[in-house]
């Protein structure tokens, strides 16, 4: 792989900084990891967006949780056609083989790829509407919360109301998983839907009695 290239000098000294602090003080816990394997009590699905920093938001250890990161932090429905699915197949693995208590959906406010949904949607993102384009076909997901944000058209907040339809689409997505509803059925796995303020460090999360978020 000719194109690979020796990592960046602020990386490699934050890597040593890390094993000579964090890790030594805790190696006893990194090796009981390595060889107990992994025991999560929770998948969290959210975006790729470097803003959204999940452990922190939690307080999380290593360990703690599977994390399964992808543009706007979609779930898309079930369907086994033999093609690449990555976000499915990190789903069956966390429910089938990992066993997780919860399943936890977040969204979060100025995400990139809710906004480019919504312009695409208008017509205003035509990069996106190519065939070609893996994001503009990823979000496609996320049409049918352009037509239920349809009454605030014209209004800025449709692209919030937009990322918490984000979460609850995925939401109604994940129900199409037949292992994740033997799991909900046999009272194995939860299901969570939130939505995090990033500039104002608010947590809010899916209410299903309202069909709304409610703050944490």
């Amino acid at each position: 792989m000719d194109q690979a290239r020796p990592l960046p000098a602020y990386l490699i000294q934050r890597f040593h900084g890390w094993r000579a602090t964090t890790w030594q003080d805790n190696k006893a816990w990194y090796r009981r990891l390595a060889e107990a394997g992994q025991m999560p009590r929770a998948m969290i699905i959210s975006c790729c967006d470097s803003r959204v920093h999940v452990t922190s938001i939690f307080g999380a250890d290593e360990g703690e949780f599977f994390i399964h990161r992808n543009i706007a932090g979609l779930v898309p429905p079930f369907n086994p056609d033999g093609q690449y699915h990555g976000t499915s197949a990190a789903v069956e693995y966390a429910v089938t083989a990992l066993r997780v208590a919860h399943i936890v959906v977040l969204g979060h406010s100025n995400c990139g790829g809710v906004k480019g949904c919504h312009d695409m949607c208008l017509g205003h993102a035509p990069e996106l509407e190519a065939q070609s384009s893996f994001v503009g076909r990823w979000m496609d997901i996320l049409r049918p919360g352009f037509d239920r944000t349809a009454p605030l058209a014209g209004d800025p907040g449709r692209v919030r109301a937009m990322e918490k339809q984000a979460v609850v689409i995925s939401l109604e997505n994940l129900m199409t998983f037949p292992f994740v509803r033997e799991a909900l059925a046999d009272e194995r796995l939860s299901l969570h839907g939130l939505w995090t303020d990033t500039g104002a460090g608010g947590l809010e999360q899916y209410d299903p009695a309202v069909d709304g978020f409610v703050a944490v």
